[in-house]
């Protein structure tokens, strides 16, 4: 029996459903016995361990698989992987995932991880318990590291596989009614990927050294035909579709909208603003037609020179960013956009020329949703380039152990809130929180379905003072009315 299990991510009734390990059960399906375990839908999700140990004993398991992510995940799968090392050491303990795939020579450091899996992982994972259980050669199987003796193999890289070449997602397998949500996309909202990969290489981003710039979707056909059955099976009404670039072909998007525009149901995705620039207004009209409620996009800056440097490609610049927001709220669709803040060499500098523009954004479009982050480097080898490098001449370097990994620092790099950078200190990251809370209220989020009437007008306008006077320090008075309301700053509807 194999455990595929998944670390805890969130807090409680937010849980997304375990999409990766779903695509890893639709290839085992018939061919392996295996079982889900999604820590956010144990007991104590915040100590699945003596749960955990108790399924691997009682179900026999043969190999323990488990995807990680930075940040909650990695915190909870390091000593959780110990403990499990340490009552079962004979039992295979492999671990998959974006953090793997970047960071495989450390985690295989430690002696409590067997084997990882880099990038795609459905065929990979099939060899490597076939030579587990039968026998071979592990050099043989390609996108696997695994230690020899002092020595840490790294196999070839695993050609990409199309998506349409696996099954279907094994939704027998998880308890799905568990994982639907009530929030601003539907009442009864779903997730889904129906695409591997992105063909850009923006070097903040960790998903370039998961499939170098391979973009992998699904036909229009089995995304409307898995929508379908999501909503006759479960009663799903919406559908948060979480692929790294979910509009890169029009011509996909537009036979996907066509399928489903009957269907009654509403969607929520991700996308570049200048591959969106240019859909035809007919893609536009067919989108919201077929439920488009909210599109997120990376604008990063407001400068047309970071976004260079940031080698976001394409046709980006800030005159698209905004030109998209006019046109997302001609159609009624809701722009989310996020911002990357505090970049090197001069981060005070990029910080103030981003908060002028997203002034100038929101009064384009005051709906548009928020999302600040800071600068948070990459490994070079996911894209690098001049942020890395200027990042690394700072005094910048990653972790060496797992367990540096898991302090309270790098949980925060992870997060991309508060880093420990060095060229960032926590006056930086103070100015950042503070523009947003005063934002946030001059501004409610649109996806707070409670702050009505009354309370947003009270909001906006103790809020309406600082923002017209620039005057963000120490918002005393809207932290005291965040804890009277409870309203919620924007945060990524899909994550």
């Amino acid at each position: 029996m194999l455990i595929l299990f998944n670390p805890s991510s969130t807090t409680p009734g937010k849980a997304p459903l375990p999409m990766s390990l779903l695509a890893l059960g639709s290839v085992m399906e018939g061919r392996r016995d295996y079982k889900i375990v999604d820590a956010n839908l144990l007991h104590n999700p915040a100590n699945p361990i003596p749960e955990l140990l108790e399924i691997i004993e009682r179900e026999k398991a043969t190999a323990l698989g488990m995807t990680v992510m930075p940040g909650p995940q990695l915190n909870q799968a390091v000593p959780l992987t110990k403990q499990v090392k340490a009552k079962f050491p004979d039992l295979p303990i492999i671990w998959g995932g974006y953090f793997p795939t970047q960071h495989s020579e450390i985690i295989l450091k430690a002696d409590y991880v067997d084997y990882t899996v880099r990038s795609q992982g459905e065929l990979t994972l099939i060899e490597l318990l076939d030579v587990l259980e039968y026998g071979g050669d592990l050099s043989a199987v390609n996108g696997i590291s695994y230690r020899d003796g002092d020595k840490i193999v790294n196999t070839a890289p695993r050609a990409l596989t199309p998506i349409e070449k696996f099954p279907m997602f094994p939704y027998h397998q998880v308890d799905v009614p568990r994982y639907m949500q009530n929030n601003y996309v539907g009442t009864r909202t779903l997730d889904h990927n129906s695409s591997f990969g992105c063909p850009f290489a923006c070097n903040f981003c960790a998903i370039v050294s998961m499939t170098n710039r391979g973009w992998l979707p699904e036909s229009a056909q089995r995304m409307a035909d898995t929508l379908k059955h999501l909503q006759n099976t479960y009663g799903v009404n919406a559908i948060q579709f979480h692929d790294m670039d979910f509009f890169i072909s029009e011509k996909r998007v537009v036979e996907f909208c066509d399928r489903i525009k009957d269907f009654g149901m509403t969607w929520w995705a991700l996308g570049r603003i200048d591959e969106l620039s240019r859909f035809a207004d007919s893609t536009w009209q067919l989108m919201k037609k077929s439920g488009l409620k909210m599109i997120f996009c990376g604008a990063e800056t407001g400068s047309d020179e970071m976004l260079a440097r940031m080698n976001k490609g394409g046709q980006a610049s800030v005159q698209l960013t905004l030109d998209l927001a006019v046109k997302m709220k001609s159609y009624g669709i809701v722009p989310e956009y996020s911002f990357v803040l505090g970049n090197p060499p001069e981060p005070e500098q990029d910080i103030e020329i981003t908060f002028n523009f997203i002034r100038k954004l929101k009064q384009l479009n005051p709906a548009t949703e928020l999302i600040l982050y800071t600068y948070t480097p990459v490994p070079m080898d996911a894209g690098g380039g001049d942020l890395y490098e200027n990042a690394k001449a700072a005094g910048f370097h990653f972790p060496e152990t797992l367990e540096d990994w898991t302090t309270g620092a790098w949980r925060d790099f992870a997060l991309r809130r508060e880093p420990d950078t060095p060229w960032l200190d926590t006056s930086i990251y103070r100015k950042v929180r503070n523009f947003e809370r005063v934002i946030n209220a001059y501004y409610p989020t649109t996806t707070d379905m409670k702050l009505t009437g009354m309370r947003k007008t009270m909001l906006r306008a103790v809020g309406g003072w600082r923002y017209h006077l620039k005057f963000y320090d120490a918002p005393l008075e809207l932290r005291a009315m965040q804890r009277l309301f409870h309203y919620q700053r924007p945060e990524t509807t899909g994550f």
